[in-house]
């Protein structure tokens, strides 16, 4: 740890020959000291000047030391208020404490019992400046990120709405192609159609999702009191719809209700619910399971499925965006989803997290703070 600086004494008492006495042994000690018997004159002189400490007498006839104290305070939070008293009494001490002090000094003075308490309150000093520098630098590192998220979000937005038109018509132009021109096509010149198509499809869900991702930061979060139950079951009958000739075990226990805002809260599902519902595709015994955990703080859902699952050593990736842990030639997607899944979760003051075997299925489960 560094040394301590020799310190700025503010040293205020009515009585001039006990403040020129202190200021001419502290300053013996290495210290830097200033005195006044007017605490009118002491305010002055701090609001011109940057002091460490503060010693004031508790009793004096312009203000009291405790009055001198909050004034100071006022002028810089981050100076150390000691109390000179000749009482000397509990209710002297709690008095000051309560006011801001640090310690108080009984008079007469003894130099061995001041030199350890001005060394305290230095030391409490500059814990209080290096606190006050660190809050400063979040406060600019947090706006600086912020700014920096909305740039991206405006930029991700704007690209993605400027793909959207051409893609659309290079995906047109391609299907009339195939449809008018097919007969006079060769079977490998249609095959690098069908392929460039395809792609042109893929883009197109990624600049969806990518739009999606960039409103989700623009999109304010209003809460209100949702039925979960009725909820999932409505995204699930949506689900559903794409999935009729499977056969499907699906249990939803009794989810209840939570502050959220309904329509993020049902992207969260509609999200983890279509994963499930997908990496449980190979199985012939498909099972999913929704339900909840309810707590004093929060209340934890979970979809659990019995699908392909996927090996633990590679789940920081999970909530990265456009990051996949399946082929895509196996399974369709973009790596959105579980992205748009944390950054709603989050915005709820809520957590997400999973856990996973290869072939054994997968859980995924996230809170809602009550």
């Amino acid at each position: 740890m560094p040394e301590l600086p020799s310190g700025r004494l503010l040293i205020v008492d009515d009585e001039e020959a006990q403040v020129k006495a202190l200021c001419d042994t502290l300053r013996q000690q290495g210290y830097v000291t200033s005195g006044f018997s007017s605490a009118a004159l002491a305010l002055s002189a701090l609001r011109n000047k940057s002091f460490d400490l503060l010693l004031t007498d508790l009793m004096m006839p312009e203000t009291d030391g405790i009055g001198l104290l909050n004034q100071a305070l006022k002028i810089d939070p981050n100076i150390v208020g000691i109390v000179m008293t000749g009482q000397g009494t509990i209710d002297t001490a709690v008095q000051a404490m309560k006011a801001g002090a640090l310690d108080y000094i009984r008079k007469p003075f003894k130099l061995s019992v001041i030199l350890p308490v001005l060394t305290r309150a230095l030391a409490v000093r500059q814990l209080r400046l290096d606190k006050a520098a660190l809050e400063h630098r979040v406060r600019e590192r947090t706006a600086e990120l912020e700014a920096a998220n909305h740039e991206l979000e405006a930029f991700a937005h704007s690209v993605s709405h400027d793909l959207r038109a051409p893609l659309r018509h290079l995906e047109a132009y391609m299907n009339i192609v195939l449809a008018d021109f097919s007969a006079q096509i060769p079977a490998e010149a249609q095959n690098l159609l069908n392929q460039s198509l395809a792609s042109a499809r893929r883009m197109g869900h990624l600049i969806e999702d990518l739009l999606r991702l960039s409103r989700l930061g623009q999109q304010p979060v209003g809460k209100a009191r949702v039925s979960v139950t009725p909820l999932v079951k409505e995204v699930l009958a949506e689900l559903r719809k794409d999935q009729q000739d499977r056969l499907i075990d699906i249990t939803v226990g009794e989810l209840g209700e939570c502050d959220a805002d309904e329509a993020l809260l049902k992207q969260v599902f509609i999200n983890l619910l279509s994963n499930a519902l997908k990496f449980t595709r190979p199985k012939s015994g498909a099972r999913i399971e929704v339900f909840s955990t309810p707590d004093a703080h929060e209340t934890i859902y979970t979809i659990r499925d019995n699908g392909v699952g996927f090996d633990m050593q590679y789940a920081e990736k999970l909530f990265g965006v456009f990051e996949r842990l399946h082929p895509s030639d196996q399974f369709e997607g973009t790596g959105v989803g579980l992205s748009l899944v944390q950054r709603i979760v989050q915005r709820h003051g809520g957590r997400v997290w999973a856990d996973a075997e290869p072939d054994k299925g997968a859980t995924f489960s996230f809170s809602i703070p009550h």
